[in-house]
């Protein structure tokens, strides 16, 4: 195992000074370089396949130490994995803007035609969707409020037509106002009025 894993961790090394050459190689060769960075990628991970194998092997005293660092190799490996997605990834951005900016600087633009329109027949619906709306839902609050009037009317029927047959508790109420009130000028004895 130990030769193995000391010609895995030179491997490791040499892919981290690879890493280097990514940023300064030119673009016809930092292909050949990311595929020969990730082509010794691929075998280290194979390699570390076989070492846990390997660590798994080893007598219990040592079992432990040897997967401690076979853990750490493939936590370099998966690093050094990382970097290179990730430089891979500016690289695609780079790329990108810069056939962008390309594109840009080659298209000529002309002057707008003299009937441009402004598609705004969306913005004027929603708009006047949104006002009946509105005009609906105060349509829907006054009648709300003209239904709790007519209750409240109904209410002072029934109370006045309830009491009309008691004389008594029909001079409680002041008839002048708009809805039922307690006089307790009029009759201070009352005693029908259920509060005295």
């Amino acid at each position: 195992m130990e030769p193995l894993y000391q010609q895995t961790h030179k491997h490791v090394h040499e892919i981290q000074s690879h890493m280097g050459r990514l940023e300064t190689a030119d673009k016809q060769a930092l292909h050949l370089v990311e595929n020969e960075i990730q082509a010794s990628i691929d075998q280290i991970f194979s390699q570390l396949e076989r070492l846990e194998i390997l660590s798994s092997k080893e007598p219990p005293h040592k079992r432990q130490n040897a997967k401690l660092r076979v853990d750490q190799l493939k936590y370099d490996v998966q690093h050094l994995q990382t970097a290179l997605r990730n430089f891979q990834h500016r690289r695609y951005a780079r790329e990108q803007q810069e056939r962008q900016r390309e594109e840009l600087l080659s298209r000529t633009f002309t002057t707008n035609d003299s009937d441009t329109t402004i598609p705004m027949d969306e913005s004027l619906q929603f708009n006047s969707s949104l006002q009946k709306i509105h005009h609906g839902m105060d349509d829907l609050i006054g009648g709300g409020h003209s239904i709790l009037e007519g209750l409240r009317a109904q209410r002072v029927t029934l109370k006045v037509g309830a009491l009309w047959g008691d004389r008594e508790k029909a001079l409680c109420f002041d008839f002048s106002q708009q809805g039922p009130r307690r006089r307790s000028l009029t009759s201070p004895t009352c005693s029908a009025c259920p509060t005295r």
